[in-house]
C-alpha cells in the first residue's frame, strides 16, 4: 500500500510539472495533465489515506472537525509565527512547509489525517486549475488553432487579401491531431 501511495503522490507531482511545461505548445495537453494530477491525488492518494486509517483502527477526522479546520488552517501558510511549543514528546505543524518533518514524526492518526487535508487542498486548487485552463481554452483557443489563424492572416498580407476574421472556436489545421 505504501508503494501505491508513493506512485499516486510522485504521479500527481510530474503531471503538474509535465502540465506546466505543456502549457507553452498545447493547453488542450496541459488541461489533460492537469487532470491528471488531480485525479492521482483524488482517486488513487486520498482513498489509499482513508483506507489506511480504517485499516489500522484509527479515527478519521470529519471534514469539519476542530481538527480537520485547525490542519487546513495551518496548511494554507508556508509558516505559521507565534505558535506555541509542542506539548512533551508531541509535534506541532508550523505550516505547509513543515509538512513533510511533522508527518514523519506525528503518530500515524495525526499524520494521516493532516495528509488528507493536504491532498484535499491540492486537489481544490488543482479543480480551481482545471477550471481557469478550460475557461481559456474555450476563450483563446490552443496553440495550434492560433498558429492556423496566424498563417492565414500572413498569406493573406502577402497576397493583398482582406484579412480574415477568425472567432476562437474556428477549427485549427486539420493534419495536426494535437488539439482534438
Amino acid at each position: 500500500m505504501i508503494d501505491q501511495m508513493v506512485q499516486a503522490a510522485r504521479s500527481g507531482v510530474r503531471n503538474i510539472s509535465e502540465g506546466s511545461g505543456a502549457a507553452a505548445t498545447s493547453r488542450k495537453s496541459e488541461l489533460k495533465l492537469t487532470n491528471v494530477a488531480r485525479a492521482s491525488l483524488s482517486d488513487e492518494l486520498l482513498p489509499d489515506y482513508e483506507s489506511f486509517l480504517r485499516q489500522k483502527g484509527l479515527r478519521m477526522w470529519a471534514k469539519e472537525s476542530r481538527e480537520a479546520r485547525a490542519m487546513r488552517l495551518r496548511l494554507a501558510s508556508d509558516h505559521v509565527k507565534h505558535l506555541p511549543p509542542p506539548p512533551p514528546g508531541g509535534v506541532r505543524l508550523s505550516g505547509l512547509a513543515g509538512l513533510a518533518d511533522f508527518v514523519a514524526k506525528a503518530s500515524p492518526e495525526l499524520a494521516a489525517n493532516a495528509m488528507i487535508c493536504a491532498v484535499n487542498q491540492a486537489a481544490y486548487l488543482l479543480k480551481r486549475q482545471i477550471e481557469s485552463q478550460g475557461r481559456a481554452f474555450l476563450k483563446e483557443g490552443g496553440f495550434t488553432e492560433n498558429l492556423y489563424r496566424q498563417r492565414i492572416q500572413a498569406r493573406n498580407r502577402a497576397t493583398g487579401r482582406p484579412p480574415e476574421r477568425f472567432a476562437p472556436s474556428d477549427k485549427s489545421d486539420k493534419s495536426d491531431q494535437s488539439d482534438r
